[in-house]
């Protein structure tokens, strides 16, 4: 996992997964509450819940594991909404390798 940057990412819902494939991961802000987009050494996606974290200092998953990234875009993780359905309210973020959080 890295560091949220500290400037918004500018992307349209058709181009977040253009940029996740590219990528691999980005932080998203809904309200209050922060998210971590991720694949798994390139075999799953998964969000993660940013306001927890395990014995290890990693974030908390928050979704199921899905293989593909359609799977994981309809997948209703924030409160039963999908990314689809809170994107007008999210704010995206890129994710800083290499700098843990």
């Amino acid at each position: 996992m890295g560091k949220i940057a500290s400037e918004k990412l500018d992307v349209d819902y058709d181009g977040l997964a253009d940029y996740l494939h590219a990528n691999h991961s980005v932080y998203m802000k809904v309200g209050s509450k922060v998210y971590y987009l991720t694949d798994v050494n390139y075999e799953a996606w998964r969000a993660q819940d940013t306001s927890v974290r395990n014995s290890k200092n990693h974030f908390v998953d928050c979704s199921d594991l899905v293989p593909t990234l359609d799977e994981f875009l309809a997948l209703p993780f924030v409160n039963g909404h999908t990314i689809k359905d809170v994107f007008p309210e999210a704010t995206f973020y890129p994710s800083t390798k290499g700098v843990k959080d």
